[in-house]
């Protein structure tokens, strides 16, 4: 089913949320269409979405997550922040989220990660298989900026490679690993 995306005019964020004829998934379909048009500030989301329980928090930074995959120049400093901010957030949904508009943007903001990766690193010992995937796949993204810090960087998913059991989550950090270095790992 194709949602119509009402305009931002017509509607709230809040009254969005508070529409019982939207499915979940299509409240953030419409959100991250607002996103893209520019009718929603991003500011106005991220007040919104700290200001409100996690399921629906993580609706918010799902919308930034789908935005940010079709355009990633929709993100501002304030998102890269509030997403870095979230990874220490105790609900996984929100932490694995915010980790995929992480990868989604840090190649545009490659000297400003420091934060998100430490953050990142902490969620790859997470429980949770879906958080070590998105955070295997921010850093991933990270890794292939070649910033200064991809030495450091490379070598700590080494050792996370090491220990990661999910072959899923080892070959996000494989592929990424292949992309920058040109070896085949095993």
């Amino acid at each position: 089913m194709k949602v119509k995306l009402l305009p931002f005019f017509e509607m709230t964020i809040e009254t969005l949320f508070k529409d019982k004829t939207l499915k979940p998934k299509d409240k953030t379909i419409v959100l991250s269409g607002w996103l893209l048009d520019n009718s929603l500030p991003v500011d106005e989301l991220i007040s919104f979405a700290g200001q409100s329980k996690d399921t629906v928090k993580a609706s918010c930074i799902e919308a930034v997550e789908y935005a940010t995959k079709e355009n990633p120049s929709s993100a501002d400093e304030n998102i890269l922040q509030f997403v870095t901010e979230a990874l220490t957030e105790k609900a996984p949904r929100i932490k694995w989220e915010s980790a995929k508009v992480i990868g989604n943007i840090a190649h545009l903001f490659p000297e400003q990660l420091d934060t998100a990766i430490q953050n990142l690193l902490v969620n790859t010992k997470h429980e949770g298989t879906v958080v070590r995937w998105s955070s295997a796949y921010a850093l991933g993204e990270i890794l292939k900026l070649k910033t200064p810090e991809a030495d450091t960087l490379f070598s700590v998913i080494e050792r996370i490679l090491e220990k990661e059991e999910k072959n899923s989550i080892r070959k996000i950090y494989l592929d990424s690993i292949k992309k920058i270095t040109g070896i085949k790992q095993k």
